[in-house]
């Protein structure tokens, strides 16, 4: 692999390993030293590779450099001199084991703690989240500034804030006690889960779909099912959910990056291989009594995954949609749902339950009501169609509504 083409590679996959295994070794007050680390060292391996070309272990090069920064910063940092002193020759003892301790089971250690850490309940769930895009998945700033679609001070705020109660709280990157996982886990799982939702669903960079977020938080996920201490059903179930649907992420996009409704999407470009992991996750996480909505919401693209139009499925469909509405009320579930309504008892009533929703503000709501009625009246199906058009900034969006505008017109 070229140095053009590794280094971002490398970057997506080691930044937050040698951010988390320099954190586990010296402490979360030392967070911010980790990631200046983990940055100046891809900065040299840019500079000296180009003009070097490529290490014979890339990998090991930049563990090796990390270190070696790691070492250097402490040893000339006059805080950590003067507050630290004592123990300079302990955590320096500390700082020569990385090397020994860079085994691959001892790195995802490392990073799992510190998915427990930074999903502790002393910050506030949206700061969990940018910093986890942060510090687990490598985003920068203005990255995440995008996906939260705000601005840029407001997310170097929300982190810096997130950072302090990390260092304040005395926050350690370890796993909680046994008996508190089954607590906090939710909290992680809530994070993966939106995450992955943020690259299905992406509302940044004039992308209908981020890839790249939809993986980094399936292999968070995966590392989760992993541990046995974090291996739980719902852990399971949710990676059921992504795999069903990342096996559809070849058929959603056209090659132009228009998103391709589900009833257009060409079967054979599923991925067959994920949908059967995902029955493998979701039968290994249907074994005991729990059902949380991660089940349900497998469950759901799980039928997905069968391209058979008939009753029977959308009525099963359904049937766990009222299920799911049960346990935890969303409006846009609610509104997902009347798409199967449709498809199982007809499109009038199926116009009935989506108007009450009333979510005017909506895209996907008006979107959905143009479908619902496009063979029923035209003037209204448009009237929904062009008020969406307005509602998305994506360019991708507005030439595929326009598309179905003019396929109503003609």
């Amino acid at each position: 692999m070229e140095q053009p083409q590794i280094l971002p590679d490398l970057f997506r996959t080691e930044y937050s390993k040698i951010v988390a295994v320099l954190c586990k070794n010296f402490g979360m007050q030392h967070i911010e030293m980790a990631e200046d680390i983990a940055g100046e060292t891809f900065l040299l391996a840019s500079s000296t590779w180009g003009l070097k070309g490529l290490p014979q272990n890339p990998t090991a090069w930049l563990y090796t450099v990390a270190k070696n920064k790691a070492i250097d910063y402490l040893k000339r940092n006059t805080n950590f001199k003067n507050k630290i002193a004592p123990d300079l020759f302990r955590i320096s003892d500390k700082i020569e084991t990385i090397e020994t301790n860079l085994s691959g089971a001892y790195i995802k250690d490392s990073q799992l703690q510190m998915m427990f850490a930074i999903c502790n309940p002393a910050i506030p769930v949206e700061s969990q989240i940018g910093l986890s895009l942060n510090i687990l998945c490598g985003f920068g700033v203005e990255e995440i500034a995008e996906a939260f679609l705000t601005n840029r001070d407001t997310i170097y705020k929300r982190l810096q804030r997130a950072k302090e109660k990390l260092r304040t709280e005395n926050i350690k990157i370890e796993l909680p006690p046994k008996e508190e996982i089954a607590a906090r886990i939710n909290t992680v799982l809530t994070t993966l889960y939106l995450l992955f939702n943020e690259g299905y669903y992406s509302t940044s960079q004039n992308t209908t779909l981020r890839k790249d977020l939809c993986i980094e938080s399936m292999r968070l996920t995966l590392m989760l099912i992993e541990n046995p201490l974090t291996n739980s059903p719902s852990a399971n179930a949710l990676l059921a959910l992504m795999c069903f649907h990342a096996s559809r992420f070849d058929a959603r996009l056209n090659s132009t990056g228009e998103i391709v409704l589900y009833e257009h999407q060409d079967e054979n470009l599923w991925n067959k291989a994920l949908i059967q992991r995902g029955e493998l996750y979701l039968n290994l996480g249907s074994g005991g009594k729990e059902v949380s909505k991660y089940h349900l919401e497998a469950a759901i693209a799980y039928w997905h995954t069968q391209k058979q139009d008939t009753n029977e499925k959308w009525e099963n469909i359904l049937q766990i949609y009222n299920k799911l509405l049960q346990i935890e009320y969303s409006p846009i579930a609610a509104l997902n749902r009347t798409y199967a309504l449709a498809k199982a008892n007809g499109t009038q009533v199926a116009i009935i339950e989506a108007e009450k929703l009333k979510l005017d503000g909506n895209q996907q709501y008006h979107v959905l009501l143009g479908h619902l009625y496009q063979k029923i009246d035209k003037i209204k199906a448009k009237y929904h169609l062009q008020v969406a058009k307005t509602l998305t900034k994506r360019t991708a969006d507005k030439n595929y509504l326009d598309l179905l505008i003019s396929e109503l017109e003609s």
